[in-house]
């Protein structure tokens, strides 16, 4: 495969939650500390654990995540994660694989856990829009997110009615149904794999009375900084990954095949 990739920009894909409106937010009425219990979609072997303290419109976040795919294009997978919302607040099973390929695609899941509200990045904007900077994104298959910010009030409105949900994205070719079904034309761009575009762990977010923040982070592998030769991950309503210039690729599931 070509190691060189250029940042490809793709149409925004609008699934018609994009942009949650809603009514603006009182200051503190989503006030307390939340937890996520991940669920592992479409043959998913990573593990991931979530706290959020909320303080008036500050959260502070701590996002531990290890065991995803570790690498895409001989270079560190790109794992981009948000908190969604505005529809039914749950995760998809596989009852929601319509066509039965054994992956549960970024629409399939959608009606479950709505739009992107906030983008939990490394750094920077926290907005839907920050989803287009692949530098915000966990880098690899072990990373920590660590950062306080301001939260949006469609956000907040969300974790009030407990229809927020946590999705992290990039399936491993490894543990997916089959190399035919990674490989198949992603739902949101036909250039791109499906296993690519769509969500590993999921888990809605849930009030808690420990109101503490796990210590330490997980063994990141990589370091955060940008990664030069990664195609971009633009996301509208869903995870779009550039696909490599010049050509169409395909992602091996063995060892054997990617060394």
């Amino acid at each position: 495969m070509n190691k060189n990739l250029r940042l490809l920009a793709v149409p925004t894909l609008a699934l018609g939650m994009v942009a949650m409106a809603g009514a603006p937010a009182m200051a503190d009425h989503a006030n307390g500390s939340y937890t996520v219990d991940f669920q592992q979609l479409s043959g998913t072997t990573g593990t991931a654990t979530f706290a959020m303290d909320i303080d008036d419109k500050t959260a502070t976040v701590n996002l531990q995540v290890s065991g995803l795919a570790e690498t895409f294009m001989d270079a560190p997978y790109p794992h981009v994660q948000h908190i969604h919302g505005g529809a039914q607040g749950t995760c998809p099973t596989m009852a929601e694989d319509a066509d039965g390929d054994g992956i549960l695609s970024t629409t399939e899941g959608a009606a479950n856990y709505g739009g992107i509200q906030t983008t939990l990045g490394t750094s920077g904007d926290t907005s839907p829009a920050a989803g287009l900077n692949l530098e915000l994104a966990g880098q690899g298959g072990n990373y920590s997110i660590e950062r306080t910010f301001e939260m949006n009030a469609e956000t907040l409105d969300a974790i009030e009615a407990g229809t927020a949900v946590v999705v992290i994205h990039g399936l491993d070719p490894a543990t997916s149904s089959s190399e035919e079904a990674f490989n198949a034309p992603s739902d949101l761009e036909p250039s791109l794999p499906l296993g690519a575009t769509s969500p590993a762990l999921c888990g809605v977010v849930t009030a808690s009375q420990m109101g503490e923040m796990p210590e330490g982070g997980a063994d990141t592998g990589v370091a955060q900084s940008n990664t030069n030769n990664m195609g971009a991950l633009i996301l509208g309503g869903g995870l779009v990954l550039a696909a490599a210039a010049g050509g169409t690729y395909v992602v091996r599931r063995h060892a054997a095949d990617r060394a």
